[in-house]
């Protein structure tokens, strides 16, 4: 069998599809596709597409992958964090199988980089049937990305030869209030004039469940009326549209030149989102998305100079830039034990590593000598963070297993809660019945419950400002300071509660689930606790022999102090 990975699992599925078709088989059966929680295979399949992380986790389970007889790895340039262990990974698996043909492939690659990488492999350069692309620079930088981009549809609509729009924005709520907005234009437009036809905005990202990712494949929609201007559909996409897919009929891409990108600081243990600025490589893919079928424009909104001399040659690796305790795991998990020595292509930082077994040591995945135990080989065998599989697997102690499962759920799907820009008190009046006094992971079991009560009614959601999409489908503490902010335990960062939780008042000690960096360091999905759980519950962690000075280490030893003097009350 064949197998080809792609960093995306709508690229996994539509490019299977494609393949199947031209091909003249069915999808499944000969072609196929296999990415998270769905298995589009048969035992007739000879060519299987998947996400980078179905093969990696395939390769715990088979560590030499021998039901393979080659390996694409395709869009490498994207250098996710799966595909960065799996170079790693077939590297050493080759050596052991000189039968196994390796694939590297992309289009905006540094071949020298990866040659010398891969014991200097031969290089095959294929010529690709594009078509030209004119590219356009704004004239001077645009204050606000977003209305620019807009003003670019509407332009582009009205002005220019019939063809659809792809739009690179970089978020989930961006997009959706980029649709809306486009909607609003198109009505202003249609009413205005019969000859204009018909824009319709699609959004793409990761979160959209596959077959609503698949309406980006929809026709354009027809003429309002016979001889009239035909209408063109919008694409409004994350960086997910930038590689694998070719969507027939686009023509012009507006690139407003940023991405959000996962950025973290090993010293204060915080991962965030960010908005940042995009590689010329992936510039050079955004603008290669219109001349797939014939000539296209490509409008960044951007300066030419800014592209020259502020864009980087290629997109930070991001095994840089994450928090290494999943792939630790994973790599133990594949009896991978000197991590310091292990091929990756781009080494991440020693104290990202060290964090990262940290972490692991704390969880009680690994022993104090770096050794996968019981509960980390458990804790391997699911796709989550490893705060969530440590939660699973310690509720059954505490006789909650059904609750937790419900909350890791939902902690694992997009937010739940919708909260339109035109009725945001109705919304927040709708969600003020879920919520429950002990905070948000309590809040999201209620909503859960509820929704499960109303039988999954799709009604019911709408009404409710549910995302029913979401439905379908807590490792951080802090310590309220006297000035009304808190302090996240040993690190001493100053953070505060975020303005969508149910918290109203200021508890003592939280627990919270995410960190977020926007105008302050926020604190999202939390619930209030008590100091002495923390004492119970992980006295490894909270030892107070290696604790850091701090107002939550004084905290924690008045609760110690506390409950010496009520023990030795007891046994006089």
């Amino acid at each position: 069998m064949i197998a080809c990975t792609q960093p995306r699992r709508v690229a996994a599925m539509s490019v299977a599809k494609r393949v199947a078709d031209e091909m003249d088989v069915t999808i499944g059966e000969e072609v196929g596709y296999s990415i998270r929680f769905e298995d589009c295979t048969s035992p007739k399949t000879i060519l299987k597409y998947m996400t980078d992380g179905m093969l990696l986790r395939e390769a715990m389970t088979d560590p030499k992958l021998q039901r393979y007889s080659a390996i694409i790895l395709d869009e490498a340039h994207e250098r996710t964090l799966a595909t960065d262990i799996l170079m790693g990974l077939i590297k050493k698996i080759a050596k052991a199988r000189k039968d196994l043909k390796i694939i590297v492939m992309s289009a905006t690659l540094d071949s020298e980089k990866f040659q010398k990488y891969f014991n200097d492999a031969p290089l095959l350069k294929v010529p690709g049937r594009t078509f030209p692309v004119e590219i356009y620079y704004s004239p001077e930088a645009e204050r606000n990305y977003l209305d620019a981009a807009i003003r670019t549809v509407i332009q582009i609509h009205t002005c220019e030869e019939p063809g659809d729009i792809l739009l690179f924005l970089t978020g989930e709520e961006e997009i959706e209030d980029a649709c809306r907005r486009l909607r609003e234009e198109n009505n202003s437009l249609m009413k205005a004039s019969t000859e204009i036809g018909e824009l319709r905005p699609i959004p793409l990202y990761s979160s959209l469940p596959p077959a609503m990712q698949q309406r980006i494949f929809d026709d354009p929609p027809p003429p309002r009326a016979p001889g009239k201007q035909p209408g063109r559909k919008v694409i409004v996409s994350t960086n997910i549209a930038e590689t694998s897919l070719t969507i027939d009929g686009i023509v012009y891409v507006i690139d407003p030149g940023f991405s959000k990108q996962k950025v973290y600081n090993p010293r204060i243990r915080i991962e965030s989102l960010l908005v940042s600025p995009i590689s010329k490589a992936s510039a050079k893919q955004r603008a290669g998305r219109a001349g797939r079928t014939r000539e296209g424009k490509c409008f960044r909104l951007y300066t030419e100079q800014s592209y020259i001399k502020d864009l980087n040659e290629q997109t930070y690796p991001e095994i840089m830039r994450s928090n290494l305790g999943s792939v630790v795991l994973q790599l133990k998990k594949l009896g991978i034990d000197d991590l310091v020595h292990f091929d990756f292509m781009d080494a991440p930082a020693p104290e990202t590593l060290m964090r990262a077994l940290e972490l692991l040591n704390y969880l009680e995945a690994l022993n104090d000598e770096g050794e996968l135990t019981k509960t980390g080989e458990i804790m391997a065998e699911f796709p989550l963070d490893p705060q969530l599989c440590k939660m699973l697997i310690a509720s059954s102690k505490y006789k909650c297993s059904d609750e937790v499962l419900t909350i890791v759920a939902m902690l694992s799907v997009p937010n739940v809660y919708i909260r339109p820009k035109d009725q945001k008190d109705r919304a927040d009046e709708k969600r003020r019945q879920f919520e429950h006094d002990d905070g948000d992971h309590i809040t999201l079991l209620k909503t859960f419950q509820a929704f499960k009560a109303n039988h999954e009614n799709p009604d019911w959601c709408y009404n409710n400002y549910l995302n029913i999409r979401s439905l379908k489908s807590a490792d951080n503490v802090a310590h309220l300071e006297k000035s009304g902010h808190y302090l996240t335990i040993k690190d001493n960062q100053v953070v505060f509660i975020h303005p969508s939780s149910c918290i109203m008042e200021k508890p003592e000690w939280v627990v919270y689930n995410e960190f977020v960096l926007t105008t302050k360091n926020y604190m999202r999905t939390i619930t209030k606790i008590k100091g002495e759980w923390l004492l119970d519950i992980a006295p490894q962690y909270y030892d107070m022999s290696n604790f850091p000075m701090c107002e939550a280490r004084r905290a924690l030893e008045r609760i110690i102090k506390k409950h010496k003097l009520s023990s030795s009350h007891r046994r006089k």
